[in-house]
């Protein structure tokens, strides 16, 4: 396939297109959202080489579906979604429960509130409990548009401590989202999945640029059609 230059960091790396699907989490996590919109997500993402992101609720009948049986889609889902205020059990069960239904990574939101607050061993707990109880990658959701700069710094300390694997800048539910240089704040912490409001191949670029290891999209399909040939 033909190749392109994106420069992460300050080294140019070649991508084609099959590497660049490979790091897009295609995205359905609407409040309305249907069976028939998870399948179609399934289906774009196994044609174009994408992971899939879907609610929690469809992981079992997703696991079932040709779109993910007969490829390597990888199942992404949300825990404690879109709030982070669940019960530190609740998001456990919730996490297991997501793993044996056929997830292979899990995006879980940190306690936003909690944190603001300073309770920082309890919010640790809340999300090292979830890490501990599946051997899938998680990735802690920061929600930064709603955080100060003191405030995402602290959120990125509590993921490490948590043994998270990835840090994701925004659930999607919140104004703002994903920007270039909270990716850059991010990533000197864990690898980063740049999330809210990339609905161009520009944009998704420019959150690689910054250091993003993954984009979380709704838009997969127009990104892979925008990315031009070099």
């Amino acid at each position: 396939m033909p190749g392109r230059l994106l420069i992460i960091g300050a080294q140019a790396i070649s991508m084609n297109t099959e590497a660049l699907a490979a790091r897009i989490d295609h995205t359905v996590l609407g409040p309305t959202t249907t069976m028939t919109e998870v399948v179609d997500v399934l289906e774009e993402a196994a044609s174009h080489g994408m992971n899939a992101c879907i609610p929690p609720c469809y992981l079992d009948a997703a696991s079932d579906t040709d779109p993910v049986m007969n490829s390597d889609v990888t199942l992404v889902t949300v825990i404690g979604f879109p709030h982070g205020q669940h019960a530190s059990i609740a998001k456990r069960k919730e996490a297991v429960t997501a793993w044996q239904a056929g997830a292979d990574e899990i995006d879980v939101v940190i306690n936003i509130g909690r944190m603001k607050t300073g309770v920082t061993e309890t919010v640790t707990r809340d999300i090292a409990e979830v890490v501990a109880a599946v051997p899938i990658p998680v990735k802690v959701i920061i929600e930064t548009s709603l955080l100060s700069s003191d405030e995402k710094h602290r959120a990125c300390e509590i993921a490490v401590d948590a043994d998270a694997d990835f840090l994701k800048t925004s659930t999607g539910f919140a104004d703002g989202g994903a920007t270039t240089s909270d990716v850059e704040v991010l990533s000197s912490y864990l690898p980063v999945k740049a999330s809210g409001g990339i609905r161009s191949y520009q944009k998704a670029k420019s959150m690689l640029d910054a250091g993003a290891e993954r984009i979380g999209a709704s838009a997969g399909v127009k990104i892979l059609e925008e990315a031009p040939d070099v």
